[in-house]
């Protein structure tokens, strides 16, 4: 039997008025360690279709944890390049269904026009960057080289990193979640996301940055995935403008040649004091080398 996630620890991130479904639920589950069984109940992540509607169109139906979806309908619109900017952004409402939540959103005509001639179904598994691509062109995008100035050290990395595992809160309850997190240019984490898709947690915290009226500062950060960085990863972050891509595990080749391209710093397998840095590692230098170049452009 399963039944909505209650008890000692409060409501669960997401679970305020502003969403309709809980992020986790509770469950019975059978746990077994050795000769020993046991049976409890335990906290699973949740996860939703979600539509996304733009001017009464269908365009999107994503598999997300329900929560933060203001954030992430404008995060996917910017980093799928619906929209340019927010201000096309004229109205997002959330309609609660028998099956799942749909996002309604009202864009600029000159934007509908445009998503119109280059439509998709996207129709898919959870987050899926790429399912439902009718041609090779829709798939593979190619952003404009971003004009970032963020640099951080080594040690403002591993910080931050060990500052966002801190607070995921529904990957602590669950173990199901990513998240991407907002690392700005003093060093300091200042938003996280979370989804059961890794490309939802990026969505969600780049439109969260627009929202938070950070939009015009990404040149200026970086954002952390708790995932691997793949080429719909990059992809995104580029898109927004968004310079540096640091994540757990490793990117893919193509994810690789997409920074190169678009001169997005990429740095993946970030583990306590160790890291891998695989295109553009001029925003990244450790404590000791950064001081010594800053004291040389002083004198």
């Amino acid at each position: 039997m399963t039944q909505p996630e209650t008890g000692d620890g409060g409501d669960l991130p997401g679970d305020d008025g502003e969403t309709r479904h809980r992020t986790a639920v509770s469950v019975e589950v059978e746990k077994v360690r050795g000769h020993l069984r046991e049976f409890c109940r335990d906290n699973v992540a949740e996860e939703i279709p979600v539509a996304l509607e733009y001017n009464g169109i269908s365009h999107a139906v994503m598999m997300a944890s329900p929560a933060d979806l203001e954030d992430f309908a404008l995060g996917f619109s910017l980093s799928e390049g619906i929209l340019r900017d927010r201000s096309e952004l004229y109205e997002c409402e959330l309609v609660d269904g028998d099956e799942g939540i749909q996002v309604q959103l009202r864009i600029a005509t000159e934007r509908f026009m445009k998503l119109k001639e280059q439509r998709r179904n996207l129709t898919g598994r959870t987050g899926c960057g790429l399912c439902g691509a009718e041609t090779l062109a829709q798939a593979i995008r190619h952003p404009a080289p971003v004009a970032s100035e963020g640099r951080f050290t080594s040690a403002m990395l591993h910080a931050g990193f060990d500052a966002m595992l801190q607070r995921q809160a529904l990957q602590q309850r669950t173990g199901a979640t990513h998240a991407a997190a907002w690392l700005n240019a003093d060093g300091e984490i200042v938003l996280v996301r979370e989804d059961v898709g890794r490309h939802n947690a990026l969505d969600k915290l780049i439109g969260a940055l627009y929202h938070a009226g950070a939009g015009a500062d990404l040149s200026a950060g970086a954002v952390l995935i708790t995932s691997r960085a793949s080429y719909e990863m990059v992809q995104k972050a580029a898109t927004v403008g968004i310079g540096f891509v640091a994540a757990i595990s490793a990117p893919t080749a193509l994810a690789i040649r997409l920074a190169q391209q678009t001169d997005v710093t990429l740095v993946g397998f970030v583990r306590k004091d160790s890291h891998v840095t695989y295109a553009n590692g001029h925003r990244l230098a450790a404590t000791a080398n950064l001081t010594e170049s800053i004291a040389k452009g002083q004198s």
